[in-house]
């Protein structure tokens, strides 16, 4: 976002160094937008953290997404959280989404999750001590593509021993180039996610160069199996779960295109659902809608994140009884 001299207006940002925090303080909330101001936030909807900055690129299909399905999406530089001027607890759902964070340079997802584990605040707590008590309170974190891959070198998918140590990895695909298709998926049906409840399949595009998941042991994999928490499988042409390329993009281990955690309350996947909120998104839209005039023009991945915002709204306590802390005004 920038004004008509060219000058960067999404708040936390500073251009000192695309991949580097600036040690000048940020402004604040209202200091940034002084002249720019923002709608104020509706509290009585589902309130959906969307974390951008340093190379992530899908905040604003992000947004759209919890939008179409009812929620109050607001995006944020990532600064402002580390900066203290926005606090994930003021929120039900906090988001990674796809793109290159800091240029994958060392590592999908590799330097974007080192910050996180180690950057201490003045209270000496990491973002990461944060997510984990978000976690614990019983709030939700979904990480798609980058963010997915930013998710797993954190430990906190799958998160089989509870101490948000690395257990899995994403790395190369195993046709060493980088997938750009559209897949078919499977839900497991032992998952117990509240973002896949009552879904079986789903068609979506994958587009990623390090999506291939990589279990460490037979002991972590048969767990993750028995607990249900490898909850996606890439599908073959008839149906069933494969390795097979291309249908399986990436070569990843378990046929797997999504983890849970432990609780059903972190979820990452690779494949890229908020790409597919709108019949129109899909390249064979215009046959299926002849074949079928009554075809629904909505996306197959508009469902996951209608799922969450339902889910939340049941909740006996929702965030609209709460009283901000910290927040960014919607953008």
């Amino acid at each position: 976002m920038v004004d008509g001299d060219g000058n960067i207006l999404l708040p936390g940002y500073k251009s000192v160094d695309g991949g580097h925090e600036s040690a000048e303080p940020l402004k604040s909330s209202t200091e940034a937008q002084a002249g720019n101001p923002q709608p104020a936030a509706d509290r009585s909807k589902v309130q959906a953290l969307i974390l951008t900055g340093f190379g992530i690129n899908c905040e604003e299909e992000f947004a759209a997404a919890y939008r179409l399905a009812g929620a109050e999406a607001t995006v944020v530089h990532l600064n402002q959280v580390l900066h203290g001027h926005v606090s994930i607890h003021d929120y039900d759902i906090l988001n990674f989404p796809g793109g290159f964070s800091f240029g994958d340079d060392l590592g999908s997802g590799v330097v974007l999750a080192n910050k996180l584990r180690y950057r201490k605040n003045d209270q000496g707590r990491t973002l990461l001590d944060d997510i984990r008590e978000f976690v614990a309170g019983g709030k939700f974190v979904l990480g798609i593509c980058n963010g997915f891959q930013v998710l797993v070198k954190l430990g906190l998918l799958p998160d089989l021993a509870g101490t948000a140590t690395p257990e899995v990895t994403l790395t190369h695909n195993a046709s060493g180039r980088y997938e750009d298709r559209w897949v078919r998926l499977q839900v497991n049906p032992k998952s117990t996610t509240p973002f896949l409840a009552g879904m079986d399949t789903l068609e979506v595009p994958v587009r990623h160069g390090e999506g291939r998941l990589i279990i460490g042991s037979p002991e972590a994999a048969a767990a993750i199996e028995a607990r249900g928490l490898n909850c996606l499988s890439y599908l073959d042409e008839a149906g069933a779960p494969t390795a097979g390329y291309p249908r399986n993009p990436n070569g990843s281990d378990l046929h797997c295109a999504g983890l849970t955690d432990t609780t059903g309350r972190v979820f990452g996947l690779m494949p890229h659902p908020e790409a597919f909120l709108s019949l129109y998104n899909h390249p064979d839209w215009a046959r299926r809608k002849r074949a079928d005039p009554g075809l629904s023009e909505e996306g197959e991945g508009l469902k996951l994140f209608r799922n969450i915002v339902e889910h939340i709204q049941r909740q006996p306590s929702a965030s609209a009884s709460v009283q901000p802390k910290a927040r960014q005004a919607s953008i």
